[in-house]
């Protein structure tokens, strides 16, 4: 699940970029309303946080505009402004939600997260054979065994579940899971790989994690 964080605050941006990479979200952020607009008609995003005041272009029109031309991306707001006529404002030019300054970190990962399921009809549970796994409650059991999963090793089990049967190429796991474009000196890939296959695979028969030399890998469905 991919998310455009648009807030020329950066340290505002910072925080809520990294909740939303803790709860398992490729993030991209752009400080600049006009560049957002670009950003956002040429990448599919599945839910976007945008502050109002922004350089550029301000939140508002940048939404008015993504609406005109037909996305239908679910938008949060964030801004410091908490009368009733800006939060109606907000929502009147195709905001789908909006939150003021300050703002607690979970409340925010929980509006996201209602967003999302919302705007994609995102499922709340992936299964594989003896694998299941739980988005909201980020709980993962292998034949009803639980798996303790660091956020990024959720984010890619997460990935293999939805692609499960296939092969996904190192480029891929770096772009959802990472979140920038394929190096192919770096062995970031490998490295978390191995270290879920320690925790799915180890103690449990068959391997469910495989690599196919050259290409990827491939979460098998026994």
């Amino acid at each position: 699940m991919r998310l455009l964080v648009v807030e020329d605050d950066p340290r505002i941006a910072d925080v809520v970029a990294t909740a939303l990479r803790e709860a398992g979200y490729a993030v991209d952020t752009v400080a600049d309303g006009e560049v957002a607009l670009q950003q956002a008609v040429s990448v599919r995003y599945d839910g976007a946080v945008v502050d109002v005041m922004l350089p550029g272009r301000d939140g508002l029109s940048l939404v008015e505009a993504l609406r005109q031309r037909g996305s239908d991306v679910p938008v949060l707001f964030l801004s410091a402004r908490r009368t009733v006529d800006d939060r109606v404002r907000g929502l009147q030019t195709g905001g789908d939600d909006y939150l003021t300054k300050p703002f607690a970190v979970a409340e925010l990962r929980a509006r996201v997260d209602a967003l999302v399921r919302r705007g994609t009809a995102e499922p709340t549970h992936l299964a594989a054979g003896p694998l299941a796994m739980d988005l909201l409650a980020r709980h993962v059991t292998r034949d009803g065994v639980p798996i303790d999963l660091q956020p990024r090793e959720f984010r890619l089990l997460a990935y293999l579940l939805r692609h499960a049967g296939e092969v996904v190429s190192k480029a891929l796991v770096l772009e959802h899971v990472w979140n920038y474009d394929f190096d192919p000196q770096t062995n970031v890939v490998d490295v978390l790989v191995h270290r879920l296959r320690r925790k799915v695979d180890a103690g449990f028969e068959p391997p469910l994690i495989e690599t196919v030399r050259g290409v990827g890998y491939r979460l098998v469905v026994p």
